[in-house]
């Protein structure tokens, strides 16, 4: 499938997007977000693809909203309701995704890279959610993200006054695992990418979910989540064979089954 804004470079067991406006600094347009939402929907769905690497190039991620086509829309005009179906669409995939960030990721470009669970930030990388500066606030998530990761004063005040957030004190305050000089941002995030998809994809995916749900419910209900996906994992073939190539010494043959 081909797309308009946005550019898909399969390397199993990764798949690399890449949004492609540059000219607008990959301004968050209905058009883009939804190239994102089919292409990573797809994704989520090829054998071939064992984890999403999701990105903006080497100069930015995305630098907020498509301005433009934001300033004449009301409340519930339909491409606004489109734009979060299709939002909530690429915050539901079920393969881990790695944010690679270098430049603006600001409003609507930091709530997609929060979205993401994990994030390499290059050392030019600055985070912010600067949409009080036109009369909003973030509609994507930002304000419950923000404060999840970063604690209520923290987020208050980078909300409140649309101050933008270095790379390093992203990382200080745990917005980012890992910060790279701007060459290194893509690699490393191949690499870790790499990593994760070599272990067993149905541990990887529970594992996913466990972690999800421990950031959004109370702790009683997410470890009876995690309970239960453990008993299942403990019926799958992957167990079984991840649990005997360990006892002899040998690289296990998996099957995701």
């Amino acid at each position: 499938m081909s797309y308009e804004h946005i550019l898909v470079a399969k390397e199993p067991p990764l798949a690399i997007v890449t949004m492609n406006r540059p000219q607008q600094l990959n301004a968050l347009s209905l058009g883009l977000v939804k190239d994102l939402s089919l292409a990573m929907q797809s994704l989520d769905q090829d054998d071939d693809v064992r984890a999403i690497i999701l990105t903006g190039g080497e100069k930015v991620f995305a630098a907020g909203a498509d301005i433009k086509e934001m300033a004449a829309l009301g409340p519930f005009d339909e491409p606004v309701l489109q734009r979060l179906a299709y939002r909530d669409r690429i915050n539901s995939i079920s393969k881990p995704v790695i944010a690679a960030v270098s430049g603006f990721a600001l409003g609507g470009g930091c709530e997609l890279a929060m979205s993401c669970d994990i994030i390499i930030a290059s050392e030019n990388a600055r985070f912010g959610q600067p949409e009080v500066n036109l009369g909003i606030i973030p509609g994507s998530g930002g304000t419950q993200r923000l404060t999840h990761l970063l604690g209520k004063h923290t987020a208050m005040e980078l909300i409140l006054t649309g101050d933008f957030l270095s790379a390093a004190d992203a990382e200080r305050f745990g917005l980012v695992n890992h910060v790279v000089p701007a060459e290194l941002v893509l690699e490393e995030a191949k690499s870790l990418g790499k990593k994760i998809a070599a272990k067993p994809v149905l541990a990887i995916r529970a594992a996913k979910q466990a972690v999800l749900k421990a950031a959004n419910a109370p702790l009683d209900e997410g470890l009876d989540f995690e309970r239960k996906s453990f008993y299942l994992l403990l019926s799958s073939e992957d167990r079984k064979e991840a649990m005997t190539a360990f006892l002899e010494k040998r690289k296990p043959e998996l099957k995701g089954r």
